[in-house]
């Protein structure tokens, strides 16, 4: 397992300095409703923050944040700023519905949707799919700073990209190990959780922080005016830079399938499966990683007990789905992992085929093209054992076997 993260010398200071003044009672940082709401007020000169369910959501996140992270200085600094760019947004977004109602006009016509479990391929199938022009993906820097809405005309050169670039610059120096586990940038796609955030209703802030009670609460709500919300704001980003077809993405909605096919019932779902023991190994080692940066109190083994019972849960969630019938074969399309990698395009093929989509030409070109410029491992390899999350195989392959059984899904130390 890659080691925690040793912080620069800079946020290491801060973080003695900040023990240093809590210890002689200098308040750090208020982590409160009242005190985060009032600060992005005073940000924005707005308050309308919308329905009750947001605030439920901040003020559980802010509790756990508070009680439950273990956070240093630094970590509860970040979480403040977190918390308040999450409600500047949210503010000017809705700001922008109520001066402009036209926006809720917009259609969102059977999105393509790409779940699975994290470290199956979901990444590099949604980067492949934006290299199609005909497939709106959402972008990093649109979903870290949404307003004002993105332009087409400027899409390619707003300033907020070079805004993103510059905070994942910060971010590799504060996290170098982090690239090799997940390459970000500006221009990236970005996952669905980010824009669920929004709603403080998202499995982002567990995998950045250990907060059990956040989420608990997290796993016992009603999903479905969260995906309304999601809508909603997809409506907000294409308003003023279209979309033909909208490609999503987020391991997030395995756990929550048949909310989001409530809301988009005509939903074309693209999941992809690997053997969930080479996934625990390789979650548990970056959700320890990325704790580490906000908080010196990391277990990489009560990480992996909590994510392997968390991970089937949210596989035998879309097995129950399908048992249903609430996912007809028709609106499903699944990639095997061992499958996909080595031939990509020919998956996606594959995949257009089933849905009845063309793939044109220049899109296959522009494809094959990504792959080139981002082989496997671009930033070095990511080295993880199950061993290292505290995990005893055989008891692993039990929990999953009727995941596996289901799909087919080959045991990667077998095959």
């Amino acid at each position: 397992m890659l080691p925690l993260p040793r912080l620069p010398w800079s946020m290491r200071l801060a973080n003695r300095v900040g023990t240093a003044l809590r210890t002689v009672g200098v308040p750090l940082g208020a982590l409160d409703e009242t005190a985060v709401l009032e600060a992005a007020h005073r940000r924005t000169g707005l308050d309308d923050f919308g329905d009750d369910g947001c605030r439920d959501g901040l003020r559980r996140l802010l509790r756990a944040w508070d009680e439950e992270a273990v956070l240093t200085p630094v970590g509860r600094a970040l979480a403040r700023r977190q918390a308040l760019d999450l409600l500047e947004s949210r503010l000017r977004m809705r700001q922008e519905w109520t001066r402009h109602p036209e926006i809720g006009a917009g259609e969102v016509r059977a999105p393509i949707f790409v779940l699975g479990l994290p470290r199956t391929g979901t990444s590099i199938l949604h980067e492949l799919l934006a290299q199609d022009p005909e497939n709106r993906v959402p972008m990093t820097w649109e979903v870290m700073w949404p307003w004002p809405p993105p332009e087409r005309a400027t899409f390619d050169t707003d300033p907020r990209i070079g805004r993103a670039e510059r905070h994942f610059a910060g971010i590799e120096r504060m996290l170098p190990e982090f690239k090799r586990m997940h390459p970000t940038g500006a221009q990236f796609p970005q996952e669905c959780v980010a824009l669920m955030a929004h709603d403080f209703a998202s499995l982002l802030f567990h995998t950045t922080h250990r907060i059990p009670s956040y989420q608990a609460w997290l796993d016992g709500i009603d999903w479905r005016p969260v995906y309304a919300s999601h809508r909603r704001q997809l409506q907000y980003l294409q308003w003023r830079a279209p979309a033909v077809r909208w490609v999503l993405k987020s391991p997030g909605h395995l756990w929550t399938l048949d909310a989001l096919l409530a809301q988009y019932p005509d939903a074309r779902i693209v999941q992809t499966h690997r053997d969930p023991l080479r996934v625990i190994a390789s979650l548990a080692s970056l959700v320890s990683y990325l704790r580490g940066m906000a908080s010196d109190h990391v277990d990489p083994l009560e990480i992996g007990a909590d994510w392997t019972v968390r991970l089937a849960a949210g596989l035998t969630h879309t097995l129950d789905v399908r048992a249903r019938g609430l996912l007809p074969a028709s609106q499903v399309f699944d990639v095997q992992f061992r499958d996909f990698v080595g031939r990509e395009v020919e998956t996606i093929r594959r995949l257009y085929a089933h849905f009845g989509l063309t793939l044109s030409a220049e899109a296959e070109t522009r494809m094959r093209r990504f792959l080139a410029a981002n082989p496997k491992d671009k930033h070095g390899a990511h080295r993880y054992t199950l061993a290292d999350a505290g995990l005893d195989p055989a008891t692993e392959r039990r929990r999953y076997a009727r995941y596996r059984e289901h799909h087919a899904v080959a045991s990667e130390s077998e095959a």
